[in-house]
């Protein structure tokens, strides 16, 4: 049975081994709530306290983590600012070439799952630029900021710090080392640690899961995540509203809670069985509006945005033109 006094002790300990250089950005493992976690780690997955004290007592505090989860793009730009960061010249024109490159191992997922190819590089494009910028902070450091030092969503990132080293166990992975976003979210699909362990999957066959280095693992990953959370192959996406509705109609968030009889009178030809979403986006011109089909709502399991689903699918859409007009220049 553990007790917190070893707990403190061993925090002390590690305390006074530690080097004094960037002491004062440090994570204190003597608080309670270091120490609660620690005892949770042994009470219930059985690693050491010790060793569970030592990962964390290496952790830095990252005031700028917090600073970035309070401005999030996608909560803070209006569609017609937030579209543009993502539909570049120079973004189509690397995921064509991107596409080209992975060709035959995007055809292989798609047929295996259903998920366009269009829609896995439009994953990747929107939050690596194709692997490109995976993230520079410490996953441990990013981890142990926002579990400790972030109340608004402390008991999520407590959990996702459990997570992510029980995945360094499991995946082999240094958990000083380790880099990505600061939210934690890791390698070229950006999964955050309970999102690697439940869906990410060896799709190359070496009998591990690298979502850094390995583009089979990183695109098997991604057609995963959609197929696990209910991607109909073959389905629509969004269609566009022609003209205006009322906000009546507009969904509670992200929901699927509009049916047919609802949306046929603006022009939308939903199945009756059809539950979709339907949401309005910014431009400068004025609102314009949108029905999500349940392919939408998926995209929107990846991150809880409209303008973040919306964005990877014109992203994909306007690569995979880019890919056809080069596949048949005539």
């Amino acid at each position: 049975m553990i007790d917190r006094l070893r707990i403190r002790l061993l925090a002390l300990a590690l305390l006074l081994a530690s080097p004094l250089s960037h002491a004062d950005d440090r994570l204190d493992t003597s608080r309670d709530d270091v120490g609660n976690f620690v005892q949770m780690m042994e009470t219930t997955h059985g690693i050491p306290a010790a060793e569970t004290l030592e990962i964390l007592a290496a952790a830095e505090i990252q005031p700028p983590i917090i600073e970035a989860m309070q401005r999030p793009a996608e909560k803070v730009k209006p569609w017609y600012e937030y579209r543009p960061i993502f539909l570049t010249e120079r973004r189509i024109s690397e995921g064509a070439d991107f596409w080209g490159k992975h060709r035959q191992l995007l055809e292989e997922i798609s047929l295996q799952t259903g998920v366009p190819p269009e829609i896995i590089v439009g994953i990747v494009g929107v939050e690596t630029f194709y692997g490109r910028i995976t993230g520079r902070y410490r996953v441990i450091d990013a981890l142990a900021t926002l579990a400790f030092d972030y109340p608004p969503r402390s008991r999520f990132f407590t959990g996702e710090l459990e997570q992510f080293l029980l995945l360094a166990r499991e995946q082999g992975i240094d958990p000083l080392v380790a880099t990505g976003s600061y939210a934690g979210a890791m390698g070229g699909p950006q999964f955050i640690s309970s999102s690697y362990r439940a869906y990410a999957v060896d799709a190359s066959g070496d009998g591990r899961v690298d979502l850094w280095e390995d583009w089979a693992d990183i695109l098997g990953s991604v057609a995963n995540y959609f197929t696990a959370h209910g991607w109909q192959s073959g389905g629509r996406i969004a269609t566009r509203i022609e003209g205006t509705v009322p906000d009546s109609l507009l969904s509670d968030g992200l929901a699927l809670d509009r049916t047919a009889a609802q949306v046929r009178p603006y022009g939308v030809d939903v199945r009756d069985d059809e539950t979709v979403m339907v949401f309005a986006l910014e431009t400068e011109t004025g609102p314009q509006y949108w029905v999500g089909h349940k392919n939408f709502f998926v995209i929107t399991r990846y991150n809880r945005s409209n303008m973040y689903a919306m964005a990877v699918h014109d992203l994909g859409l306007a690569v995979r033109s880019r890919v056809e007009a080069a596949d048949d220049p005539g």
